[in-house]
């Protein structure tokens, strides 16, 4: 993309030249460099509750804490930059919602699925201590510090590893598999557009390669089984 900025600017130059009767290489022989479709990775719903069911049902306030890691990112979108930056008191539980401050220091409203919200609940009522982080380390040297974005990396990726997925899984994954889910199930572009926290919507159309193709493989389905009738 960078490289297209200065093509186009060299042909403005060269057009420039053009009108003054300058000798020069004429700007429409300069062409474009053709850009790549951004690839878009996600998960499929079976893996996510593969990696849902990863997590230990256990007692231990670290199995809850990752479980709630897991199920905010995937229920909010929320880069994870955004996470670890979030404080217990910026949460309104009885509301399910909390503001952050993406790219740009652009505020906007995060909306928490039900599910997120009771976990949330009862993470933060297990807790004992008084750090203001809403995702904290519970052992070692760095308890009670806020996780780092590496932290929450290793997190998400070591579920992954346990479910069985082969393929690296980050938590801008869980993000576009937020994106993916709403716009499979009927969410306008516009809409999901706000919740990401993306300031153009052009950012946001990478998601409609994928969603078409999911409809595309649903048309397609449907028809086969008409025929078969």
């Amino acid at each position: 993309m960078t490289q297209n900025y200065h093509i186009i600017a060299l042909r403005a130059f060269l057009k420039f030249l053009a009108k003054q009767d300058v000798k020069t290489l004429a700007a429409e022989k300069i062409e474009l460099s053709k850009i790549s479709q951004r690839q878009v990775d996600f998960l499929s719903p079976d893996e996510l509750d593969s990696i849902f069911n990863a997590v230990p049902h256990n007692d231990k306030i670290d199995s809850l804490r990752d479980l709630v890691i897991l199920t905010v990112l995937f229920s909010t979108g929320l880069r994870v930059s955004e996470l670890t930056s979030l404080k217990r008191k910026s949460i309104d539980l009885k509301r399910g919602e909390f503001m952050v401050r993406g790219k740009g220091d652009k505020p906007r409203v995060v909306f928490l699925s039900s599910e997120a919200r009771n976990l949330l609940d009862q993470y933060f009522s297990k807790r004992t201590d008084n750090a203001e982080s809403a995702f904290i380390s519970h052992t070692g040297s760095a308890k009670h510090y806020a996780l780092t974005p590496r932290s929450i990396q290793r997190i998400v990726q070591k579920y992954a590893t346990s479910a069985g997925i082969a393929k690296k899984v980050t938590p801008h994954i869980l993000r576009h598999s937020f994106a993916t889910d709403l716009l499979i199930n009927g969410a306008d572009i516009r809409s999901v557009q706000a919740m990401l926290g993306h300031s153009s919507i052009t950012t946001t159309q990478i998601y409609t390669h994928i969603t078409n193709k999911h409809l595309k493989e649903i048309h397609q389905a449907f028809h086969n089984r008409r025929k078969t009738k």
